[in-house]
């Protein structure tokens, strides 16, 4: 079993089938529309409109366990990633991070170190993890590394497929 065959639903119903991404590289990050680092969204959009041509798909995963800044309703999420940033990536429903009710994606995340040996529970908003076309989870980036980020677009130049 790899990320890709992992059950969550779109913030807006229904499920996202990660299968449909099997074969791709797929950036998983967990956002908040009312974060210091909200700004993100536009990276990652830059991101996704960049490297979709070549196999990199961008999932937003909304969640609202830092400091309640994510406390929207999927409508008003899906209205302020659309209005005030363009996100055209997908987005998913509102999950936990970490603690029990952890999604079961991000148990799959979450040993994976960063840079600096962080493995375990997500830190903030907008951590980001990097899952290779074959399902592995490739890298970990701390929630304070852009989009823009040298270390970030080199991890997603290694993984695309060919």
């Amino acid at each position: 079993m790899t990320v890709f065959d992992i059950p969550i639903d779109a913030l807006n119903g229904g499920p996202v089938d990660l299968a449909r991404y099997r074969g791709r590289a797929l950036l998983v990050v967990n956002v908040a529309s009312r974060c210091g680092l909200t700004p993100q969204y536009a990276g990652l959009q830059s991101l996704a409109d960049s490297y979709a041509d070549r196999g990199l798909v961008v999932l937003g995963v909304p969640c609202n366990q830092f400091a309640g800044q994510e406390p929207g309703s999927a409508a008003e999420i899906s209205d302020f990633c659309q209005v005030t940033y363009g996100v055209t990536f997908p987005l998913t429903e509102k999950v936990d991070v970490n603690g029990p009710n952890r999604h079961p994606l991000y148990t799959a995340l979450v040993n994976t170190p960063d840079a600096d040996g962080h493995a375990g529970d997500i830190r903030w908003n907008f951590e980001k993890f990097l899952v290779a076309p074959d399902g592995t989870v490739a890298a970990r980036f701390a929630p304070t590394v852009t989009p823009d980020s040298d270390d970030l677009r080199a991890a997603i130049d290694k993984v695309l497929p060919a």
